[in-house]
């Protein structure tokens, strides 16, 4: 089966961070995507991404489920709730079905949806035994809507390659450059159409530090990373507040 109208929708996993062009706008798993099935329509595709980092699960589908509709898509990436489940108060059986109701309204329009399984970041990071379950819930419940919807299942949790670090960015929350390409690789495998066999392609393991230096670097990547997200999350900001969609409308690549 072939497509001629994408359109992504998400948070920062989608828009592309942190896979940067020379320019800083970033690429990521979604334009390796577009950029494949165009080469395979025969130049005949267009592409938009709406996704914006930080958005919880309601902003993406407030802002930009009716937009995506409108430019009557064949082929829709939809990937939310993860930046919910990190938060206290989120609701995982109440969000899920809301995540039932937008995929079954994406479906009924004939195009083919992508739905996420994501990886396992959180066993690297703060909290983890508190966020751990919900997303095994949420992981759980997208391969239960996928089947009940007849979407197209990524599934990035049993993929247990992502457990090396050199497949995140230093922020070792998104991926990096090697990530985006491998998360490429899988969704192209979800829609039967070959990757770049180097989109597979694994780096290294980075080498074990002793245990002040990675105590150090933890303490570093604290400051930098982990406070600031904490700040915002008190003063109810996000990465995303200066932010817009990279790809707002449909065109070619």
């Amino acid at each position: 089966m072939s497509w001629s109208r994408y359109v992504a929708l998400g948070d920062s996993f989608t828009e592309g961070m942190d896979d940067p062009y020379a320019d800083g706008v970033f690429r990521g798993w979604a334009d390796l995507v577009a950029g494949r099935l165009n080469e395979l329509s025969g130049g005949d595709f267009g592409y938009a991404n709406l996704a914006i980092r930080g958005r919880l699960y309601d902003a993406i589908v407030g802002e930009q489920l009716e937009p995506a509709l409108a430019m009557k898509p064949d082929l829709v990436s939809f990937a939310a709730g993860a930046n919910d489940v990190l938060r206290r108060r989120c609701d995982p059986p109440a969000l899920m079905a809301r995540f039932d109701a937008t995929v079954a309204r994406l479906r009924a329009t004939g195009a083919d949806v992508l739905l996420f399984r994501f990886a396992d970041v959180m066993s690297r990071l703060p909290g983890n035994n508190l966020v751990a379950p919900r997303i095994r819930y949420l992981n759980q419940a997208v391969g239960d809507v996928a089947a009940k919807n007849g979407a197209r299942l990524v599934d990035l949790w049993n993929d247990h390659e992502y457990a090396n670090p050199a497949l995140w960015s230093i922020d070792r929350l998104h991926l990096s450059a090697a990530g985006h390409r491998r998360t490429a690789a899988h969704v192209l495998a979800a829609l039967d159409v070959p990757a770049d066999p180097t989109w597979w392609d694994l780096p290294p393991w980075p080498e074990r530090r002793s245990w002040l230096v990675t105590k150090g670097d933890d303490l570093a990547w604290a400051g930098r990373y982990l406070a600031p997200w904490i700040k915002r999350r008190l003063t109810g900001r996000s990465s995303g507040d200066s932010v817009t969609a990279k790809r707002p409308t449909m065109g070619p690549i």
